[in-house]
């Protein structure tokens, strides 16, 4: 039996990068699959992705950055196929990477309502469903980035910080229902990976080498597996944890200063 067999699960963002990964993951597991994607274009073509490896999903648009969209795609999935088992929290927009002085309110406030609003949301929208069953899985997206004070991200990593909050709040408060809350701190190869590589030579080597592994990750391969532990029964113990699945970069860090920005300006 698979491991997701069964199972129902929303996955947002799951349009393109480690979302599409984690999806079709998920649906080679046997899972049901929600994808809550704004791009429809992207969106349809993992659904039909999904399907032609003999799996279930349903595309709904979804605006991360409206709770009202983030709970007609919980109820949809509900009204769809019954039931509401496994909630994964990818989707963000970013913003432009500059300092932390010239980031602006609307940065800022576009970061946190795509991150962790949108997290809270979703969350808030699936418990009840996953409290009548006595039974839930969710799983957000934390960065390293924060715990590396990575520059020109501050939006973000404040963001990331307040994931971990929530993810461990809910943790404590929810396991009395059987729902498990765990986050992932993945790096892999996907829309940013490439972005960054076709535009600065030797990166994609640079990234590679500064992993512990010597490679860097694959979204489906290498990502999804640890998004489905944390979604099975296999980690039926486990919550309030955060999982770094990055080939061991934890380890070492990284330093992230741009090459333009002086050690001392004063």
């Amino acid at each position: 039996m698979a491991l997701l067999e069964n199972r129902i699960a929303i996955i947002t963002g799951a349009g393109g990068g480690i979302g599409r990964g984690v999806a079709l993951a998920f649906a080679r597991e046997g899972a049901t699959v929600v994808i809550a994607e704004i791009d429809e274009a992207t969106g349809a073509q993992v659904e039909q992705e999904i399907k032609a490896l003999g799996g279930r999903a349903l595309f709904v648009k979804t605006d991360v950055t409206s709770k009202a969209s983030i709970e007609a795609v919980v109820q949809a999935s509900v009204d769809q196929f019954g039931r509401l088992d496994i909630l994964v929290n990818n989707a963000f927009i970013p913003t432009p990477n500059v300092l932390l002085e010239d980031k602006t309110d609307e940065m800022l406030e576009k970061t946190l309502t795509s991150s962790l609003w949108a997290s809270w949301w979703a969350m808030r929208a699936a418990m009840p469903h996953m409290r009548k069953q006595c039974w839930g899985r969710i799983v957000n997206f934390y960065s390293i980035d924060t715990e590396t004070g990575a520059w020109l991200h501050a939006d973000y990593n404040t963001a990331k910080a307040g994931i971990v909050g929530l993810t461990r709040s809910a943790a404590s408060e929810w396991g009395r229902f059987n729902i498990t809350v765990n986050a992932i701190a993945p790096t892999a190869m996907g829309a940013t990976f490439h972005k960054l590589a076709a535009e600065n030579p030797g990166f994609a080597e640079r990234s590679a080498a500064a992993r512990p592994l010597g490679r860097s990750g694959d979204p489906e391969l290498d990502i999804g597996p640890a998004v489905v532990f944390l979604s099975s029964e296999m980690s039926r113990f486990v919550t309030g944890e955060t999982l770094h699945v990055d080939g061991g970069l934890h380890l070492p860090g990284y330093n992230s200063r741009p090459a333009n920005v002086p050690v001392r300006e004063y």
